[in-house]
Formats: structure tokens, sequence, C-alpha cells
């Protein structure tokens, strides 16, 4: 059992370097398209500020993944090995194909999947997955509006300015947005798996408190935790270190795929644009953040390139490249759930894994 629980546990590690590898995308398309970075330094710039996230944000998001879906009581290992396995199949084949799908909400059709197909529906936590559907669609309007508001500012603000003096001032604020868009990623997508890792160790702790390993792991820190007081949702310090590490890793190695699809098929971006989309970005992703609501970078970066697109008018925007994004945001959860429900049941009735009695 413990062996599973660990096995289970480097999946959901390996769930978190596939998606630094995809959204990698996210924190660094608009740098690279303005030219404000190379691309292999920008990469690096990138993945140090998601792994300073850590030091900055609380786990909130954390805590909703890995208690705001699904009920606690549907959860163990199995479940969550078939909810990471949906998701990273999922993950890896859109990687492949160029499409910047959203983590996030791969991993959220991962954990609807199997509780839904073998306990019902009775047992998802209805409130919180609205809240994560619906800011589907709020994020990118978000990201869209402020990228679009603040680049009519700038382009009040320095409209009598020399076009050379504006792009040299804005590739270098570039380096501040960018840096901030990468800390709102770290801070929302570093935590996600991060919240599933935590709570399969809590059910595995709790039914084996014993086990000197899932001791060592997870109980004396949350023993201690909890002797001293705190209340919230526990993570031990080294899986924050592993998570936030492995996504700022897989950021390094990148999705270069996607990158070219959301730094030359969206728009074509200038300084002042990539600034806009990334500064709007980031607002949106830090506030979601300290809320403890998942979103997806993905959505809220692409919302925010299209709105700065739009100050150069409507045709400006490459709209069949961005209709196809959407396809794939509308498409992930139910798809995920689909696979991740079907690994399941062929673990249940194939490989006769228990289902836990509620």
């Amino acid at each position: 059992m413990v062996a599973i629980v660990l096995i289970t546990a480097l999946i959901a590690l390996a769930f978190s370097f596939t998606n630094g590898m995809n959204d990698a995308a996210n924190c660094i398309a608009s740098v690279i398209a303005t030219k404000a970075l190379p691309p292999k330094i920008a990469v690096f710039w990138a993945a140090f500020w998601i792994f300073m996230a850590m030091f900055i944000f609380d786990t909130t998001v954390a805590a909703t993944m890995g208690k705001g879906i699904v009920a606690e009581q549907c959860i163990d290992v199995y479940v969550i090995l078939a909810a990471l396995l949906g998701s990273v199949i999922y993950i890896f084949l859109c990687t492949k194909l160029g499409l910047p799908v959203s983590a996030s909400h791969a991993l959220v059709g991962g954990l609807i999947g199997p509780v839904w197909f073998v306990y019902g529906g009775q047992y998802l936590v209805t409130s919180g997955i609205l809240k994560i559907i619906a800011f589907i669609f709020i994020s990118p309007l978000i990201g869209m509006l402020m990228g679009f508001v603040l680049n009519c500012i700038i382009m009040a603000l320095f409209h009598k300015c020399k076009v050379k003096t504006v792009d040299k001032t804005f590739r270098r604020m570039q380096l501040v947005s960018s840096a901030a868009f990468s800390l709102g990623f770290g801070g929302n997508d570093g935590q996600k798996t991060m919240g599933i890792i935590a709570i399969l160790f809590a059910t595995a702790f709790a039914s084996n408190p014993d086990n000197p390993l899932l001791q060592f792991l997870y109980g004396n820190g949350a023993q201690a935790a909890q002797a001293a007081g705190y209340a919230g949702f526990y993570v031990p310090m080294w899986l924050k270190f592993a998570c936030y590490g492995l996504i700022a890793l897989g950021t390094i190695t990148g999705g270069w795929s996607v990158i070219r699809t959301l730094s030359e098929g969206l728009s074509k971006l200038f300084p002042t644009q990539g600034f806009c989309a990334e500064a709007s970005g980031a607002i949106t992703l830090i506030m979601t953040a300290v809320l403890g609501i998942p979103v997806s970078t993905t959505h809220t970066i692409t919302g925010s390139i299209i709105g700065t697109g739009l100050t150069r008018g409507v045709k400006t925007v490459k709209w069949i490249t961005a209709k196809n994004i959407v396809w794939a945001w509308i498409l992930t959860i139910p798809a995920v759930i689909l696979v991740s429900g079907t690994v399941y049941l062929i673990m249940v009735h194939w490989f006769g894994v228990p289902v836990k009695a509620l």
C-alpha cells in the first residue's frame, strides 16, 4: 500500500513537471515575441520567479485542490492515481500537438472522473467545481479587459514619444511584468499538484499511522503543526520545495510548440503590448492565488494578449487560432473526466483495485 502511495506521489510530481513544460509559454511568450529577452534567458528568468512564489504565497490554492472538488471520504490512492494518469496523458498529447490547454483544469477533470463514475455525482463538491468552471470564462475576460485598458492608457501617455524610445523602455519594463506573471503562475499552478499529494499523504497516514515512512514524510510535520495550533491545510515543506522546483524545471525545459502558438499565433506583439499582457495577467493570477481560486494561467494570458491586440483593431487578432484554443479549453475538463474515469474503471474491474467503502 505504501509503495503505491509513493508511486502515485511520483506521478503527481511528474504532473508538476509537465505542467511547467506546457505552461512555460504563458510566462515567456510575450518577452520572446517582443525580443525583450532571448528564449534561453527568458525560461531561466521565469523559472526563478516561479520558484520564488513558494516564499510569498500561502497554500490556499492547494487547499482548494485537495478538499474543494470531490468529497474527502472518496479519496484514496487509486482515485488519485487514476486522476493523475488521465491528466498526464491528456496534457502530454496536447503539448505534443502544440495546444496550450489548462493543466489545472485537466487535474480538476481527472479528480472528478473516478469519483463521478464510481461513487456518483452526490460526492462532487458542486460549489467548488462551479467556481472553477466560472473562471474558465471570467479569468480570460478579466485579462482581456485589463490588457485593453492598460494598453490604451499607455498609448495615451506616450503617444508623443518616439517609437524607438517607447519600445526600449517597455522592453526593460517587461522584465518586471514577466517576473510578476511568473510569480502569479507559481502561486497558482505550483500549488495544484501540491494539494493532491498532501491529501494523498493525509489519507494514507490516517490509514497507516504507525508506518515509519509515512510518519517521516507527513505525520511528524502534521502533528507538530497541529500541536502549534495550526488549523489550516497542512503541506510538508519538502513537498513545497518539490512541487515548485519541478514546475520551475519544467519551465526551463519548455514546450516550444506551445510557446510559438502564443507568441506568434494570436497577435503580433510590441513591447508595450507585451508589458500590458503580462501585467494584466499577473494581477489576475496574484489576486486569484490569494483568494484560493485555481484558475488557468493559459486562459488568463491568452485573454490578455487578445485584449492588447484589440487596441490595434479587431482584425489584428488571429481569431482562427483563438477559436482553436477556446475549443481546447472547453473540451479539457469533460475529456479528462472521460479518460480518468475510464482508467479508474479499468483499475477496478480488470486489476481488482478495491473501491473505498463509504
